[in-house]
């Protein structure tokens, strides 16, 4: 499972941004969806995520101000980002838990990245 995520850039405090990503690749099932994101000299954490039913959990950080959606026959999933801080600066990656070859297991994306200007 190939997954391209996209959306990144530059932008002031108070802005917003739409990250979306795209799996692609043969016989596979996407069980849940996720957002992650790391800034710099920090550990990854969890942004968002989805699951195949629609529910959606979110870091205390980014509630009210982030929605995470999904397109399950597109394989797809945006992040709209509002309100944006300077703290929200990171590179975010996309996640999934996809089913392929007979396993579940953990697929990541290349990342894009999230600037925030104060």
């Amino acid at each position: 499972v190939q997954l391209q995520a996209s959306g990144g850039g530059l932008v002031p405090a108070g802005g917003s941004l739409r990250l979306s990503c795209v799996a692609s690749g043969t016989s596979f099932s996407i069980r849940a969806m996720a957002w992650y994101r790391q800034a710099p000299g920090k550990q990854r954490e969890l942004v968002a995520d989805i699951t195949r039913g629609g529910s959606t959990n979110y870091a205390d950080s980014v509630k009210g101000r982030f929605t995470i959606s999904r397109d399950n026959a597109k394989n797809t999933m945006v992040l709209q980002m509002n309100s944006l801080k300077p703290e929200d600066t990171a590179v975010y990656y996309c996640q999934v838990n996809a089913f392929r070859e007979m396993e579940f297991r953990d697929y990541w994306g290349q990342g894009t990245l999230v600037t925030v200007s104060s």
